[in-house]
């Protein structure tokens, strides 16, 4: 069961994740040591925003307003998942 991270919480990539373009599948790719997430566009532009400084809401808040939608359950369901796997911490 995934654990909901706090609307108050300022998600970072963990210190040994990073995001990558991979050429031959020409999309963004979240790696890590004992893996790699080929990242939607949408999962790209969540953790493009994920800088330690934005809160979850504030990520939220950027998104929804250039979708026109209200987007907050998709993203902390997103960053929830992430936080689960220990791939985002928050940076507080």
């Amino acid at each position: 069961m995934t654990a909901t991270i706090a609307p108050t919480a300022r998600p970072a990539l963990w210190r040994l994740a990073r995001i990558s373009f991979d050429p031959v599948r020409k999309q963004q790719v979240l790696l890590y040591p004992e893996g790699a997430i080929l990242l939607n566009d949408t999962g790209a532009e969540i953790l493009a925003l994920c800088d330690g400084k934005r809160t979850v809401a504030d990520v939220a808040a950027a998104l929804g307003a250039k979708y026109g939608a209200d987007v907050t359950a998709d993203v902390t369901e997103y960053l929830s998942q992430l936080a689960d796997r220990e791939l985002i911490r928050d940076a507080v």
